[in-house]
């Protein structure tokens, strides 16, 4: 005899939205951000790092060498302190984003980690299974639309 296998298939669609699994509002104030805004808010901060460098430190646009890595630092700096701070980056701030803790600890331990692998870039362009960068994911931190 042969044994039947019956597949069972839902039709019901899942509601699921970015954030629900880490127990945040599907929209509106302390929701996640979404990715074109976090996108933005970066480019705010990196804009405002290369004008620090220029015109602070005297280092030029597109130069090779030690001067490149100004505008990297630059932007670790900022991010260090106006996270560690405020909560969020002139260019989260901007943009009506702050920096949250998901996971217990030190919140500028975590922001030290976050900041750390978003200077590495490519944890910070793929994201976890509820949305967030890498860099967020590793440092237990979320951003959220104030």
């Amino acid at each position: 005899m042969r044994a039947h296998t019956v597949l069972h298939v839902s039709t019901e669609q899942t509601s699921e939205y970015a954030g629900q699994q880490l127990g945040m509002p599907a929209s509106g104030p302390g929701s996640m951000a979404p990715l074109w805004r976090r996108a933005v808010g970066l480019l705010v901060d990196w804009i405002i790092a290369q004008l620090i460098s220029t015109y602070g430190f005297g280092a030029d646009m597109g130069a090779g060498g030690a001067q490149s890595f100004v505008p990297l630092a630059v932007l670790a700096a900022i991010n260090l302190l106006s996270i560690t701070a405020f909560a969020a980056t002139p260019g989260q701030a901007l943009l009506r984003m702050q920096v949250l803790q998901v996971r217990a600890g030190s919140f500028p331990l975590q922001v030290l980690i976050r900041t750390a692998l978003l200077c590495l870039f490519i944890p910070a362009v793929l994201s976890d299974r509820h949305g967030r960068g890498f860099h967020d994911a590793a440092a237990g931190t979320v951003i959220v639309r104030r």
